[in-house]
Parts: C-alpha cells; structure tokens; sequence
C-alpha cells in the first residue's frame, strides 16, 4: 500500500487524461437544448455572491446570453470601456467555481477574472477593500485534483504584475497578497485564524486556492481578486460593501483586471510563429 492509499484525494495521476470533458459536455447540453453554437467572449468575469450580475441587469447593463447551454448557470453580457464580457453570478465555492470557469474556457475565454466576498485575517487592514490574490492556501478538495500536493497555489507572477499594475494607473487602491481557501467557512476557528495570519494571510474565501491549481495545471489564464467585506460576522458592520458604490468600485476593479489580462493574452498571441 502506498502512503495515499487511506487519502482518496490524493490517490491520483496527475499525468493521466481525463475522460469527462467540459466541451463535450457543453455539446450535450447543446444539443439536448436545441441551442446554436455558442463563443463566449475573450474575458469573462465569475461574480461568486452574484451581486455585480444583479446590479448590472437591475440598470440594463448587462444582457442574457441565450445560446450558453451550461445547466446550472446563465452568462449575462456587459460592456465596459468598449469592450464586451462574459459574467456569471453565484458561482459559490472551489468545486463549482471550477466546473464553471472550465467551461467558459472550453467555449472560447481566453482571460478569466473572478471575485470573491473575503473575511478579514489581517490586523493590519481595514474592510472594506480590495485583495488582488498572488496565492492562496489550499485548504479545500478541489485544487488537489489539477497539482500534486503543495501548501500554496500560486497565481502566474507576471500576470498578478501587471494587474496590479494597471489597477494602480486606474487609481485604485487595492492590496496584494495571499488568502486562505477553505471549503468550510463555519468552522474557521480562533486558533486557525492566529495560525494562518501568522503565515501573512491577508483574507479567507472559498475559491482561489482551487482556480489557481486549475490555471497551473492547464495553462490558464486567471486572476483571482477578493471584495474583503468582513471579519467574519464580529462587527455590527461587517459584509457592508458600500451599496451601489461598492458595486460600481467591483466592477471598475473587475473591468481593469480584465483588460490587463486580455492584454497580455493579445501580446502572447502576437508572439506565437
């Protein structure tokens, strides 16, 4: 017996190939709903609460996609700055986060931004603000299906680079640094959160840690940021993110990571012989 044989989640190839594929999935789906084939735009935003997408068709701002065939999601249009993206809202947690984002880059995304509400770690810092992910801890299932076992998925350093700074030239103040991703936010305990804050752990959520692994593994590309709107239900003000302002300011940090992610996909594709 192997060392892994009593840890089925680690009792894996990670050479292997797997069989279930998003796209023939995607093609299934498609068929059985009588759809048109579909290409999702170059950028897409996975908004995990859903808020962003509920604000943005509240104000007309963002159109239903009906070609996208996906069973458990509908992938709303918006345009910002003259330029049009894919979103889709309550994409909760690591497995489902992951499930999704493949498939909108089986259908054609090339840059993949997602945004998460965060719990505060730090001491440091106050809620609320942004986090622009550069690794989170994996303390969640998922991200041990796409890597080998690691303590830190890592997001792409060049990428993370110039994100931030396209947000600093955007005038947005933001902070850069890791998170904790965990698959059970209920049992966030005092001594864990004094262990991982002594790590430089800045915020807890539920995904990067799982679509950075992900974006490793298949060479995607994916930015992960984090809305940090609370210290875990401790204040009376806490998952406070500023009403519509606090909507506008996600989505203008979404908008320019975007860009700057898509950017570096256009120069890459200018690269290639």
């Amino acid at each position: 017996m192997s060392g892994n044989d009593c840890f089925p989640i680690l009792d894996r190839s990670y050479t292997d190939e797997p069989v279930f594929l998003p796209g023939n999935m995607l093609e299934s789906a498609r068929i059985q709903k009588n759809l048109p084939h579909v290409v999702v735009p170059d950028g897409c935003l996975l908004d995990f609460d859903g808020e962003l997408v509920d604000f943005l068709v509240a104000n007309g701002k963002a159109k239903l996609e009906p070609s996208w065939p996906c069973f458990h999601t509908r992938l709303y249009l918006w345009h910002a700055n003259g330029t049009e993206y894919g979103i889709i809202g309550g994409t909760v947690g690591a497995s489902f986060a992951v499930l999704v984002a493949e498939e909108l880059f089986a259908l054609g995304c090339n840059a993949l931004v997602t945004i998460s509400s965060a719990g505060l770690i730090a001491e440091n810092l106050q809620p609320p603000l942004f986090l622009l992910i550069d690794k989170a801890l994996r303390d969640e299932g998922t991200s041990y299906h796409y890597l080998p076992p690691q303590r830190f998925a890592l997001a792409s350093a060049p990428l993370v680079e110039v994100v931030a700074h396209w947000l600093t030239e955007g005038g947005v103040t933001f902070s850069k640094g890791s998170s904790w991703t965990t698959d059970a936010p209920f049992r966030e305990t005092s001594q864990l959160i004094v262990t991982r804050r002594k790590e430089g752990i800045i915020a807890v959520e539920m995904e990067a840690a799982a679509l950075l692994a992900m974006a490793e593994a298949l060479n995607k590309r994916v930015i992960c940021l984090a809305h940090i709107t609370n210290s875990m239900a401790t204040r009376s003000d806490d998952f406070e993110k500023g009403g519509d302002d606090g909507n506008e300011a996600a989505l203008k940090v979404c908008a320019i990571a975007l860009a700057a992610a898509l950017n570096i996909h256009k120069e890459k594709s200018h690269e290639s012989p």
